[in-house]
């Protein structure tokens, strides 16, 4: 066990990052006393019940630019007032990476401050911005979050990603002294296994996550027209576009050839994955690693995916899955028709769940995570 004492702070949470928080405490709490800091966490939360929660606030980010700002701002400060109350050793920031005024107050109070980004903040809220303010002030505000990041990230003792692709990708090698690019993700492999055997399944090929602008999924819907009519295209999950999708797409679901099952409880994410023989992701490089990815390939199916962030380190091609370089629609449907045909696709397979066993189990995500703690006590 290490003997510093962990603080996570963290940014409102939406429902669907709960799952990255509680599994990062439950990773730091297999080796040291954790307890979280965190905004707008729902009430039959399982966080609450497995670790000690101090909530600054009830409130979300807000409809708003004016409101968010507001709010982003208020709750630095109820930070700082509740990390003076903690006596924690180490503060880890958990996609908190620009709320500056608590990382510099913690600094301040003596306590090994830790940064460790999701994804690439300041493209996500550009992306969300350009849909309600002009671009140029949308990129503007955007810029703002990145400069204050960028302080963070030289304050900090320590910054933590997932992967070396990650690290490139946020453009943090100038601080190679106290990065650490292996941070600890885990996937539960007894509930994400293969359910179905990869060659009694069909010919289906999915996607599943948010049905929305950032994931491709007008491109997926193009692709989909485009396949073979053999080839069935499975879209799994909820959003904006799922009136849009079903319309445009009416007569292929008609035919059975798209699946739209809507949202799916996580306890049935394993089943879903399972029936597939490829999952295709063709998002933007706003996240991380997308824990689908993880997921997807813990059930054995392999994954086609955009090289961004830290992906490649995962989905690496033709080993564990495929990487996919242009987004047209009649690439992306070639692509899966490729991979579809390769013979040893079955192969591709094991290897994706034998890496997960290796890299990405709870075991091996706590003996990173020990030993990255106890590099901090005798930095």
């Amino acid at each position: 066990m290490v003997d510093d004492e962990v603080l996570v702070v963290t940014h409102p949470l939406a429902p669907a990052s709960e799952s990255h928080v509680e599994a990062l405490l439950d990773i730091i709490g297999a080796v040291t006393s954790v307890a979280l800091v965190t905004t707008n966490l729902s009430n039959d939360s399982d966080i609450r019940a497995r670790h000690e929660v101090m909530e600054i606030s009830d409130e979300g980010v807000g409809e708003s630019i004016l409101v968010a700002a507001l709010r982003f701002v208020l709750n630095q400060f109820r930070m700082c007032r509740t990390i003076h109350r903690r006596d924690e050793d180490v503060v880890l920031f958990f996609g908190a990476t620009s709320y500056l005024v608590p990382i510099l107050f913690a600094r301040l109070r003596g306590r090994t401050v830790v940064l460790q980004p999701r994804g690439n903040v300041p493209l996500t809220l550009r992306l969300q911005w350009e849909q309600r303010v002009p671009s140029p002030l949308a990129r503007a505000l955007a810029g703002l979050v990145w400069g204050l990041e960028r302080l963070g990230y030289h304050a900090a003792h320590a910054i933590v990603t997932y992967t070396e692709s990650m690290a490139s990708e946020l453009s943090l090698d100038s601080f190679s002294s106290k990065l650490y690019p292996h941070g600890a993700r885990y996937i539960d492999t007894d509930q994400f296994r293969p359910l179905r055997a990869f060659e009694n399944r069909d010919r289906r090929v999915g996607f599943l996550g948010r049905l929305d602008e950032e994931k491709g999924v007008r491109t997926l819907a193009a692709a989909a027209k485009r396949l073979p009519e053999d080839v069935t295209f499975r879209f799994i999950g909820d959003g904006d576009l799922r009136p849009w999708l079903e319309d445009e797409l009416a007569d292929e679901i008609d035919s059975g050839r798209v699946e739209v099952p809507g949202w799916v409880d996580h306890d049935d994410v394993p089943d879903q994955l399972s029936d597939l023989r490829l999952l295709v992701l063709p998002s933007q490089p706003t996240e991380g690693l997308p824990t689908v990815i993880l997921e997807s390939l813990a059930c054995g199916t392999p994954v086609l995916a955009t090289p961004v962030s830290g992906v490649p380190d995962v989905v690496r091609e033709g080993e564990t899955g495929f990487l996919l370089d242009s987004l047209s629609p009649d690439e992306l449907a070639t692509r899966c028709q490729q991979i579809l045909d390769r013979e040893d696709l079955d192969t591709v397979s094991e290897q994706g769940r034998e890496l997960i066993l290796e890299e990405f189990s709870f075991e091996a995500a706590v003996g990173r995570y020990e030993q990255f703690l106890s590099s901090l006590d005798t930095a």
